[in-house]
């Protein structure tokens, strides 16, 4: 391999997940216009439409990409990506080959235009403008902001953050979207020139508003594959290099801060409080926590608030403060209580843990049931400790709240730990058995009774309650299944009659399911002495259906 494709189809494989990676190997047909540059590859790749897709194959990362098909644009490496670098794959030695006539062409281009007059050169400047609207306003906002005109910059940027030009009855649609978003991103580079001018100031200024400005504009795009989240997180990004340069004063880029991770923008740019640490200071970072903790106290229940104060707490090691604002919110079911517990483990604290573990029980609001992972710690805290009669009572509270075969296992475990489960069993079978009389079904369907006694391997009381109560049809099967060696009579007509709607259907998995009714009918007859009954059952269903090429194949895979 050359040395200047210094990648492997592992490589590819690794960065596209083997999903996108075999679908890119069909793509290498599709890979047309084939540009090498010093450190990137650029191509067409043709699928749903033409996409453009650059490789970067010697970049601080290593290999890396980006294309602007849906998929790729959400930053995954997609298989437009695959097939360019499989392309590269195929003839290794081509690339430094065209990488030294990229280099060649950059060399000469760049000698010839500094052999240009200063006439000249403004002449071919003002040719590319003429024909190149996009590189218009760029040049057109330099120029103000070299100016010093701050009033004609932000009128640029507000023009280009505006959605009037793309929409649509109000409204900027999928197809436009990937348009504005790349006349918006000239407006954060715009900001980033003013911070390298030395125009951090106002570099500041009008980052804030321009992320104001993409906030308004979200309602009215349809964002589906995320170019506004880039550019807010570009603009957050011109923000903190401005405030690096330009060291605004810390207590007014406090409140600003706060006021912005409390408002609706902040999960449009995903700014993070803590890279303003060395903008901030000491004394920026007090009042920070100053106006968290107002805010907070304000609106004790608020995410953004109570996130805020989260995400300070943590940075400080402030466990009893991270604490304190998850015990000012409450869930009704303890699953706060558990959160809490388990910080306060990591913290090295296990007694204070259990204590508000137990209190999310107490405290778990009137006809509302525990968390489930908060017994299922406690339970487990109860056991490595020997407090076993605990870990009963409280499976014995989740099973009263949640009747399902889960906790009636679990109860079961608890119980037989302690010796006393033949107790526990008769009660909550009365609960089960109330439950089914009232025809109450798990969410899988048919009665929480016929499974928990399925589940003990008292078959013969499993089917007594199947006929008493609306037992569902995966319950019948899995009755006639257990206990077809002892009853095979019961178990046939079992069978038969979920056999009988799946002969009206289609279906490879329909035919799957018949397949392995037919083979337990077989069984039954067997077992009967009845096999001729079942040659004649089987003889009239191929005749039947004998159109069903898929299920006449299945039935000779299995001799029947």
């Amino acid at each position: 391999m050359a040395q200047d494709v210094d990648f492997d189809e592992d490589d590819l494989r690794a960065l596209a997940g083997p999903r996108s990676f075999e679908r890119g190997r069909r793509y290498l047909d599709a890979v047309t216009a084939v540009e090498v540059g010093d450190v990137w590859v650029t191509a067409t790749v043709h699928g749903t439409d033409a996409y453009q897709a650059e490789l970067i194959i010697d970049g601080p990362d290593g290999l890396a990409g980006e294309c602007d098909c849906p998929y790729g644009m959400e930053g995954n490496f997609c298989k437009h990506l695959v097939a360019l670098g499989l392309t590269l794959l195929v003839e290794p030695e081509t690339v430094p080959r065209q990488r030294g006539r990229a280099r060649t062409r950059a060399q000469e281009l760049d000698a010839w235009l500094a052999a240009l007059s200063r006439e000249e050169l403004l002449t071919l400047v003002r040719e590319l403008v003429a024909d190149d609207r996009q590189l218009a306003r760029r040049l057109e906002l330099r120029a103000a902001s070299a100016r010093g005109d701050l009033a004609e910059v932000r009128a640029r940027i507000r023009e280009l953050l505006d959605t009037a030009p793309f929409a649509r009855y109000g409204y900027v649609e999928y197809a436009d979207a990937h348009a504005y978003g790349e006349r918006a991103s000239q407006a954060v580079s715009a900001i980033a020139a003013l911070t390298a001018d030395g125009r951090a100031a106002d570099a500041v200024s009008l980052s804030r508003e321009a992320m104001r400005l993409l906030g308004e504009a979200r309602e009215a795009i349809d964002d589906s594959d995320g170019h506004l989240g880039r550019i807010g997180a570009a603009l957050a990004e011109a923000h903190l290099d401005a405030c690096r340069a330009g060291r605004p004063d810390p207590d007014e880029t406090a409140r600003w801060l706060v006021g912005h991770l409390l408002g609706d923008l902040d999960d449009l740019t995903g700014i993070d409080l803590l890279d303003y640490e060395d903008v901030l200071g000491a004394h920026g970072m007090a009042r920070v926590r100053e106006s968290a903790a107002a805010a907070w106290r304000r609106n004790r229940t608020g995410w953004a608030e109570k996130y805020l104060m989260e995400r300070l707490a943590r940075a400080e090691g402030d466990v009893d403060g991270w604490v304190a604002v998850q015990a000012a919110d409450l869930a009704p079911d303890g699953s706060t209580h558990l959160a809490v517990a388990h910080e306060l483990d990591t913290a090295g604290r296990p007694d204070e843990a259990l204590r508000w573990a137990e209190r999310g029980i107490e405290e778990t609001f009137d006809g509302i049931a525990p968390d489930i992972a908060l017994v299922d710690y406690l339970c487990d805290r109860y056991t490595r400790t020997d407090r076993l009669s605990d870990a009963v009572a409280l499976r014995r509270v989740q099973f009263a709240a949640r009747r399902s075969l889960a906790s009636y296992q679990q109860l079961r475990t608890a119980a037989q730990a302690t010796g006393c489960w033949q107790a526990e069993r008769d009660q909550a079978l009365v609960l089960l058995r109330a439950d089914a009389g009232q025809r109450q079904r798990t969410r899988y369907g048919g009665p929480v009774l016929v499974d928990a006694l399925l589940d003990d391997g008292d078959v013969d009381a499993a089917w007594r309650a199947a006929t008493e109560t609306r037992a569902h049809d995966r319950q019948w099967l899995a009755l006639a299944d257990r206990s077809r060696a002892v009853r095979p009579a019961d178990a046939l007509a079992v069978y038969l009659r979920l056999a009988e709607p799946l002969m009206k259907q289609t279906g490879n998995a329909v035919y799957e399911q018949l397949t392995g009714l037919l083979l337990s009918m077989g069984d039954c007859h067997r077992r009967l002495g009845t096999e001729d009954e079942f040659l004649a059952y089987l003889a009239a269903l191929r005749a039947g259906h004998k159109r069903k090429r898929n299920l006449m194949r299945l039935l000779d895979q299995h001799g029947l």
